[in-house]
């Protein structure tokens, strides 16, 4: 890849997104959908691996597929109240015709088994540009249109955090792991989405900082399986301390910041006399906080059979790069206590 190419491709990736996020017309979402998709193209095919390029065939499929079904949905309303405006849609069929389609862009179930298999094929880099910025613009959709339709997204969203949950489970690669992740904390979304938008962006916001800090440390422990991160105990202490710590804001434990959305969405759920409902979707995120803990298990408590050849790094040799890892690990930890101050920040 030309040396000018990664930072012209970046700036697209933003612009598509910022274009998608503050438009008011459906034919400008779109295009900016549309950047979006094309701009990451190049990112995935960098590497010249089958893999890739088969990963890269998948999403650029999947996501014209979306994006046509978007397009469509759109018409549709547009035929019906003749303005092409963004607001909640008062037509069934194009409304559920648009939340399937950003379901589907996303990786939602029952449209999600894209997800892992085109996230096993890339690298870490753009896997963590896949899992998080990627989700932005489709979100601020769903956020716009999803907002009537509770029953349909509180379906879709407990499917994904079961289906996230039981995938997870026997899978040994760390990015299939991290796709079926995305897939349950997008299902928390989803469920908060129709009845507390605000929770939705809270949460949102607490597993892009939390995927992006995950990356980035299977980055650097060159962590692709799990009899990896066995091994990578004796590279570097901080991140055998700060992984845990993220696997678990993750699952959702507390005193960790990934604890905050999830009580706020149950208490939600609560409010709205969806209990019974409340208790499943909490029994099934223990089935990723499973796998969660088998890769904390795998990075700090065990050993490689074998004598470890080399002098291991015991200093984090920090850049530009590590300090935003660095500070969302601080926040992750330490922010718990601040949710009354970050509730009121997202709901207002």
């Amino acid at each position: 890849m030309a040396p000018f190419l990664p930072p012209v491709l970046a700036l697209s990736l933003l612009l598509g997104t910022m274009i998608t996020v503050t438009s008011s017309n459906w034919l400008l979402a779109w295009m900016g959908i549309e950047i979006n998709t094309l701009a990451i193209i190049p990112f995935m095919t960098h590497s010249h691996h089958p893999r890739a390029t088969e990963a890269t065939t998948k999403y650029f499929m999947i996501q014209a597929t979306g994006a046509a079904m978007i397009l469509f949905s759109a018409g549709i309303k547009a035929w019906t109240t003749g303005e092409w405006v963004i607001n909640p849609f008062s037509d069934p069929l194009s409304t559920t015709l648009l939340i399937l389609a950003l379901a589907f862009k996303m990786g939602l179930a029952p449209l999600h088994s894209w997800l892992p298999e085109v996230l096993q094929g890339l690298d870490f880099t753009t896997g963590m540009i896949l899992s998080t910025w990627q989700k932005i613009a489709p979100m601020a959709l769903m956020i716009q249109a999803g907002k009537t339709e509770i029953p349909f997204m509180v379906v879709i969203g407990t499917m994904s955090v079961l289906v996230g949950g039981l995938g997870g489970l026997n899978q040994v690669q760390t990015r299939k792991i991290m796709a079926y992740s995305s897939i349950a904390h997008l299902g928390w979304m989803a469920i908060a989405l129709p009845i507390a938008p605000h929770l939705t962006l809270m949460a949102l916001t607490m597993y892009i900082m939390t995927t992006y800090c995950m990356f980035n440390i299977l980055f650097m422990t060159s962590g692709k399986t799990i009899n990896t991160l066995a091994i990578s105990w004796a590279k570097n202490n901080a991140i055998l301390i700060s992984t845990p710590i993220l696997l678990f804001s993750l699952g959702g434990l507390p005193p960790t910041l990934g604890f905050m959305p999830k009580w706020f969405i149950l208490a939600e759920m609560t409010s709205y006399n969806m209990t019974s409902l409340a208790m499943m979707v909490a029994v099934s995120s223990l089935l990723s906080l499973y796998f969660y803990i088998r890769l904390s298990y795998a990075l700090t408590l065990t050993k490689a059979p074998n004598t470890i050849l080399g002098l291991p790094v015991w200093r984090l040799q920090l850049s530009s790069y590590d300090i935003l890892l660095v500070s969302f690990v601080v926040l992750i930890t330490l922010f718990l206590p601040a949710s009354p101050m970050v509730l009121a920040l997202f709901f207002y």
